[in-house]
């Protein structure tokens, strides 16, 4: 079934992969906690109170550690979160669509926490429904096999392929949860335990595609949620597109009730009940570094935050580049830094509406993708070109009844967009001369009001009440995050499991709790982050042996060598 022969570097993905989905082991968790001595002698400050930072903070925070979280914004919440406008009368969400909470990973974080009964989850009508020049498809929830059924009536010579296709992503999903839940696997047992991971390791979702599908509008449509993640199927890892696709097929997706900010805000909570601090509209601005291990933190105003370990939910561009001393990290470390890209950013549009649609209009959420392809779909998001680049279309109201007031409604316009486009506004929004930019910005989101009129919901200027739009620039102003990343870095092969950047980092005591890290953006892949970088943190701190420290010793010692 496979071969006697690994190489090298296949035994050091596959080792990486079950590292990576490995669950929280409790019982070595105490057995750490046991060793430690004195919670109050593991002073820990977090920067950034984004998803990452909070979920990792308040497993710190429930294990006694003394955690305080600086936060440059008034409230919680990173793109987890809300905002309010005209007096109120809209409240509109940053980021949320639909995320998969039940049944997984995200599941058991909540309820490690003991936020998960603080929430209110409603699953939405479908996972999405897409719309191409030739075929409309709404994605069943909790369903693989009527998804197939749905994709063969449109493309019947494909049935088999389509079936392997499902099949194998489904059987993906559910070997990472399988895995996840068992907290151990023997790496040289990996191949033959998890045979569906270990197939996808080495493979982008194109080749993935290619092995069962050969009609190129078919294999558009499967990869239609490319842009959830940001790269088109020629260079996105096949395993993260597979595992997150898996997931939503087979056991649906959902919006918290009211907005993703009561999940940032409980998150907060239990770090405060626990004794934790919140400190808002606090700036850091260095992080301390003495002996090779960090300090503590210095903030804007010059107040020092002792800290015997610091957990950044800021970018690792800013964390590494601009917030340590110069040269405390190894050359081999900042120069392989440097070739990590981040990822595309966003522009969006938020309408509040006159009038009702829940009921109106149906699906929660609409996709566009036009017949051009992927990866042509993914140049014109480089290059700027809003006319083409494909959309999507919450609609809020469809989620529940009551989001928003009575003779209102909510809708978000979004699309995927490069830096390029908006550097040449970068110096100029920085020192507030934002002129030329905010015509760039209006002409944006006119066109996509207007392409979401055409394409979607016709009459939609007419009921134009309050409208805000956000550029990868607003992203940078309200995240740090360079080019305005939604993403973190981005998710090709290079760039995931061993070669992605891990949550603990050379210095001693400093570690990632981020779409930065491992393994990535969204909701899942950053409260995965946050609880990775704690249970890291309690393996530092109360290993008995130096050398069991890291489950994934064998591919540290192959990097960052100075």
């Amino acid at each position: 079934m496979f071969s006697r022969k690994i190489s090298r570097r296949s035994f050091l993905t596959t080792s990486s992969i079950f590292t990576l989905l490995l669950g929280l082991d409790w019982k070595r968790v105490a057995a750490y906690a046991a060793r430690m001595g004195p919670k109050k002698d593991y002073p820990t400050v977090i920067i950034g109170a984004g998803l990452g930072g909070l979920c990792c903070g308040a497993y710190l925070a429930k294990q006694g550690i003394p955690v305080t979280v600086v936060e440059q914004r008034d409230r919680p919440g990173g793109y987890a979160a809300s905002f309010d406008r005209d007096g109120g009368k809209y409240r509109f969400e940053v980021s949320l669509h639909g995320m998969y909470a039940k049944n997984n990973v995200v599941e058991r974080i909540l309820e490690d926490l003991g936020v998960q009964k603080e929430l209110e989850l409603v699953q939405l009508s479908e996972v999405y429904h897409l719309r191409s020049p030739d075929h409309q498809i709404s994605v069943p929830q909790r369903d693989p096999e009527e998804y197939v059924r749905i994709l063969s009536r449109h493309f019947p010579a494909e049935e088999e392929g389509i079936r392997g296709f499902v099949q194998e992503i489904v059987g993906i999903a559910c070997e990472a949860d399988e895995l996840h839940q068992s907290g151990m696997c023997a790496s040289l047992l990996f191949p033959f335990k998890y045979p569906k991971m270990f197939r996808v390791r080495n493979k982008t979702l194109a080749g993935l595609l290619n092995r069962y599908i050969r009609d190129p509008k078919l294999q558009t449509i499967l990869a239609s949620l490319w842009d959830f993640h940001g790269l088109p199927p020629s260079k996105l890892a096949g395993l993260y597109y597979a595992v997150a696709k898996g997931e939503c097929l087979r056991n649906g997706t959902y919006y918290i009730k009211e907005r993703s900010s009561d999940l940032s805000f409980a998150l907060a909570d239990v770090i405060k009940r626990e004794g934790g601090q919140m400190l808002y509209e606090t700036l850091a601005q260095k992080i301390l570094i003495e002996k090779d291990a960090v300090k503590g933190v210095m903030l804007t105003t010059g107040k020092i935050l002792p800290a015997r370990a610091v957990v950044s939910n800021a970018s690792a561009a800013h964390t590494f580049g601009s917030m340590l001393p110069k040269g405390a990290l190894p050359k081999e470390f900042s120069r392989e830094l440097k070739t990590f890209v981040p990822s595309l950013s966003s522009f969006i549009v938020w309408l509040g509406l006159k009038g009702e649609l829940r009921g109106k209009i149906p699906f929660c959420g609409i996709q566009t993708v036009t017949e051009r392809g992927p990866e042509q779909e993914y140049a014109s998001c480089l290059r700027g070109d809003v006319e083409k680049v494909p959309l999507r279309v919450s609609l809020y109201d469809n989620m529940y009844a009551g989001y928003s007031k009575p003779g209102t409604s909510t809708l978000r316009v979004f699309c995927l967009t490069g830096y390029g486009p908006w550097r040449k506004f970068e110096k100029d929004y920085k020192a507030g001369r934002k002129e030329a930019y905010r015509k760039e910005k209006e002409r944006w989101a006119e066109t996509l009001i207007s392409r979401a009129e055409k394409e979607i919901l016709p009459g939609l200027s007419s009921m134009i009440e309050v409208r805000e739009a956000a550029s990868p620039l607003t992203n940078w102003r309200f995240t740090r995050n360079p080019g305005g990343a939604i993403f973190g870095y981005e998710q090709t092969l290079n760039h995931a499991y061993i070669d992605r950047k891990d949550n603990r980092t050379p210095i001693k005591g400093l570690y990632l709790a981020s779409a930065w890290g491992v393994p990535g953006g969204g909701y899942w892949g950053v409260l995965l982050t946050g609880q990775m970088a704690f249970e890291e943190m309690m393996e530092d701190w109360g290993s008995p042996i130096p050398a069991l420290k890291n489950r994934n010793a064998i591919i540290h010692s192959q990097k960052w060598k100075t």
